[in-house]
């Protein structure tokens, strides 16, 4: 039997008093009153013809305590307001949820209203196919759309969606593109499928298709070009620096060989007959010890000597626009008893 509007308003009495479900034991005892005032506000509205008010207590009531009752006038008030998507699915909700073992029976007849009356609501849901597309046809992807101010999930674009009847207005933007706006009207079980198209604005700038490629590197006017300007700084001294190890090598064994010298003549007149006295002996440490940093430094000053060379011959060349270098070229020569250099200047 289907609930009359004072029927409906004794069960939010009832239903609401006695808390029979267990959604409604939780809620304390103000809510469970808050919420049987505005389900009998809400009543009292729909009567009256003010659905608007009468969505807006169902709507309060039911978030406090939610029962079938309060849902059913939310549905009811819904379609009478012509919203009959949010109202076929308010009744859908009622037979999902069932009522349990043991519920009142105002319970069990909301139920049963509801089964009935989303038959009446289903045949009036509106249809739409919303689309978007540049003017010479071609899709647009990822476009922005809003369907009375309401932003549209991209997963439901070009399928029917389900809609309320009446005028409706459709916008839509895009990158690269002009925003488009789209006014159509529905009617009662009524579709439409019209798509939105939108115009491509020459003035804005190109959407890149995808990651752009790295840019080879381009020099600075102010960089060094590797290719023109020949061996870095470091590079150029390094050869100087080795032949400066080697000069002073050659200095320090130069000297000590003259020392040397100016000692073994020392040595010959004390050695006559032999080498025996005191003196003598240390003259000779002294002629050893000198002639060993004399070798010393003989030896540092080859090996300085070829590393710069060695350095000197690899360095990068440079490009016919560069400047000679200019300076001391030094090179070392060493053979079988001779240690020596050659240079330029």
């Amino acid at each position: 039997m289907r609930l009359s509007s004072a029927g409906l308003s004794l069960a939010f009495a009832l239903s609401l008093g006695i808390a029979a479900s267990p959604e409604a034991r939780a809620q304390s005892d103000a809510d469970r009153a808050t919420a049987r005032s505005l389900g009998q506000e809400g009543q009292q509205a729909f009567e009256n013809k003010d659905y608007a008010t009468a969505e807006d207590r169902f709507r309060r009531a039911d978030k406090m305590v939610h029962a079938p009752t309060l849902v059913l006038g939310l549905a009811r008030a819904l379609a009478a307001e012509g919203k009959y998507v949010e109202a076929q699915e308010s009744f859908n909700r009622i037979i999902r949820e069932g009522v349990p073992s043991g519920a009142p029976d105002v319970f069990k007849r909301a139920l049963d209203d509801a089964k009935k009356e989303v038959d009446a609501v289903t045949p009036k849901v509106g249809a739409v196919t919303i689309t978007v597309k540049a003017t010479g046809g071609m899709d647009i992807p990822d476009p922005q759309v809003v369907l009375d101010e309401h932003p549209i999930n991209s997963a439901s674009l070009g399928v029917r969606r389900a809609i309320d009847p009446g005028p409706h207005v459709l916008r839509a933007t895009a990158d690269g593109y002009k925003p488009g706006e789209l006014k159509f009207s529905i009617t009662e079980g009524g579709s439409a499928d019209e798509p939105l198209m939108l115009e491509k604005d020459l003035s804005a700038p190109p959407v890149a298709a995808g990651p752009a490629p790295a840019a080879a590197p381009v020099a600075s006017t102010s960089s060094v070009d590797l290719t023109t300007q020949g061996p870095s700084k470091a590079r150029k001294i390094a050869p100087w620096v080795a032949f400066g190890v080697g000069g002073a090598g050659l200095l320090v064994g130069g000297i000590t060989g003259i020392l040397a010298i100016g000692k073994h003549s020392t040595l010959a007149d004390e050695c006559k007959p032999n080498c025996n006295s005191t003196t003598a002996q240390s003259d000779l440490d002294s002629y050893h010890s000198i002639g060993v940093v004399s070798d010393v430094g003989f030896i540092v000053a080859g090996v300085g000597g070829a590393v710069g060379a060695i350095l000197l011959l690899t360095q990068p060349k440079a490009e016919a626009t560069t400047q000679p270098v200019t300076g001391v070229r030094v090179l070392p020569v060493v053979g079988l008893g001779t240690v020596g250099a050659t240079g330029s200047f």
